[in-house]
Order: C-alpha cells, then structure tokens, then sequence
C-alpha cells in the first residue's frame, strides 16, 4: 500500500511536501476499526479544488463516522444519505441568505468546482467515533494547507464556523489581503445560534461581495 502523502493531489504536492506527519501513516497502518472516509476519499477537498482556484475555504472539524456519510468533504454527505442536522442548518442559512429552497442532496460537489475548499481539520476518523483521530498528526497537515491558501495574493474568504476554526483561522488571516467571516458552528448542539447568527451575517452573499470586490469571481451556491 502507497504511503498516504503518495495520495495528496498532484496540484498541492510540492507546497505540502514533508507536512504529512509520518505518525498518520502510523495511526491508519494500526487503526483497528473501520476508518472514514475511504481512503482513495481522504485529499478529497484538495483533488476537487486545486490551490489556483480556492476561493472560499469552508473549515469543518472531523469526517461523519457514519458508514456510508463521509466523503471527503468537510459537511458534506455521500448523495442519496440522509442530510445530517448540522448541515441542514448551513442550508438553512443558505435559503434565508440567497432566498432560494434548502438543497435537497447534502453532496456539496458542485461547491468545489465553484472554488470552495471543503476541508477538515482532520482527514479521518474511526468508524462511530467522532473525534477519534484528533491530536494524531492531521492538524499540523491541515495548518500547512491553510498556510499555502493564506500565502497566495488572490483574496480567499475564510468562513470559519465555530471555536475550533476560529482559532485555527484568527491567528492566519490579517482581513487586509483575505476576509475571514466568523459565525457559531452549524451543530444542533448549539440551538438556533448558527442560523440566527447566520440571518443577520448572511455569510454567502457577503462571501461573494467580499470576492466581487477584489476583482474574483463569485461562487455559485446552487445545489441541486
């Protein structure tokens, strides 16, 4: 089996060389459950979005640890799964936003090609473990991804949804070059905070002001 940085996309190698920590490696090569997502899914986000075309980075924590949800993609859910409840919060967001129906698939594929960067905090997890695989590595190779997007002069809009990315995203983006847009994270855990934040900040169309502004283009929300 090829080394897990062998996988990272062709487009993001050589920025991220030496940032996989050999002690992922070790944490898949021993995991005895079940990991998620499948591991050809793992640089999913960075397959579908190479670095010349992020526009908005869309920071989540870990994958579902639901057989058959993760695919890869920070929030989203393999199409035909049912759409969990912190995603349905983002798209309930999205409508009082855009004005249009909440999506009805939870697969946000087409974001990516719009140029939106669904990435993890953490790449895997055990299967029914949220959180299994924090603190083993993925945060350092997270950070470096984060540093390559923050390096480049094109203006990316951060939207950092919750604590966690928050403090991931704070100490990175300075809003002179990029705009980072804070709000509380989607989970039910929180009641209505995200939604209610999310009806005043109107996180998606003030994401695409903020690029229109700097002469990018604006992301495509739609979803079928």
């Amino acid at each position: 089996m090829p080394g897990l940085a062998n996988l990272v996309p062709v487009a993001w190698r050589a920025a991220l060389a030496g940032a996989l920590p050999d002690t992922v490696d070790a944490l898949l090569r021993d995991e005895p459950g079940a990991v998620f997502p499948p591991r050809e899914q793992i640089f999913a986000a960075l397959e579908h979005t190479p670095p010349d075309d992020v526009r908005v980075v869309l920071l989540g924590q870990d994958p579902y640890p639901t057989r058959g949800n993760a695919n890869g993609l920070a929030f989203s859910v393999t199409s035909g799964v049912k759409i969990p409840a912190s995603l349905r919060n983002l798209f309930k967001a999205l409508a009082a936003d855009l004005g249009t129906p909440a999506p009805t698939t939870g697969d946000l594929t087409p974001w990516t090609r719009s140029g939106v960067l669904l990435l993890n905090t953490v790449l895997t997890v055990r299967e029914g473990e949220a959180g299994s695989h924090r603190k083993r590595g993925w945060e350092s190779f997270t950070m470096a991804v984060l540093r390559e997007v923050v390096r480049r002069d094109a203006r990316v809009v951060f939207l950092a949804l919750g604590k966690h990315a928050q403090q991931m995203l704070l100490p990175l983006v300075d809003g002179t070059r990029h705009a980072i847009i804070a709000l509380p994270h989607p989970s039910p855990l929180n009641g209505n905070a995200f939604v209610d934040a999310a009806k005043v900040a109107r996180p998606f169309s003030r994401a695409n002001a903020l690029l229109l502004e700097a002469g990018r283009e604006a992301v495509d929300w739609t979803l079928s």
